[in-house]
């Protein structure tokens, strides 16, 4: 009989106390793509010392106008840290869509192309974006064994969390979500 499959996309995935891991303690992944060759992810709850101005200035593009400047970049993983993703709504107010290097089920969108940039550069873009350095990847199997390890949580993601939740609350609401207080969660592991 064989096993059915978990997919994780448009999940979050949510370190257990005990994650070994120094880069993924404490961290909420956004899942973007999950299959059988493996899995990407972007960290949410790790604002690293960047804005975007910051950013826009290093690619060559003029800081927005708006509050937009002053957002914090992330740190979205491991994997290629000298590369930006795009986490964005499909849309922007005009109806305009942007080229996206992967449509995620659940109503988002994540690129590492520019013209999402240069659309916020000229003041028009999707409203909610969410910009990393970097991703967390999988290979094939890995981490559906890091989950059996408990290693992680999942639960579907929630959007609101991404874009409009205080970043020191991101942990505590996305564990919210499975209705887990993080006080009642254990350091060890259990198997039954």
């Amino acid at each position: 009989m064989s096993q059915a499959r978990i997919v994780l996309t448009n999940q979050f995935l949510i370190a257990m106390p005990g994650m070994l891991d120094e880069g993924f303690k404490g961290a909420v992944i956004y899942m973007c793509e999950h299959n059988e060759n493996g899995a990407l992810g972007l960290v949410i709850n790790r604002p690293i010392a960047m804005t975007l101005g910051n950013l826009f200035e290093k690619v060559d593009l003029s800081p927005p106008k708006d509050a937009l400047a002053d957002r914090p970049v992330f740190y979205g993983g491991p994997v290629q840290p000298e590369r930006g993703f795009v986490l964005h709504e499909p849309l922007d107010a005009a109806g305009n869509h942007y080229n996206a290097t992967m449509i995620v089920p659940g109503g988002l969108e994540m690129t590492t192309s520019r013209d999402v940039l240069e659309a916020l550069s000229n003041g028009a873009g999707p409203k909610r974006v969410f910009v990393t350095l970097g991703y967390s990847g999988w290979a094939a199997g890995q981490l559906e064994e890091e989950i059996g390890r408990n290693g992680w949580l999942t639960v579907e993601a929630s959007h609101e969390i991404i874009f409009d939740t205080p970043v020191e609350l991101r942990y505590e609401r996305a564990l919210g979500l499975l209705g887990v207080d993080p006080r009642m969660l254990s350091q060890e592991a259990g198997h039954a």
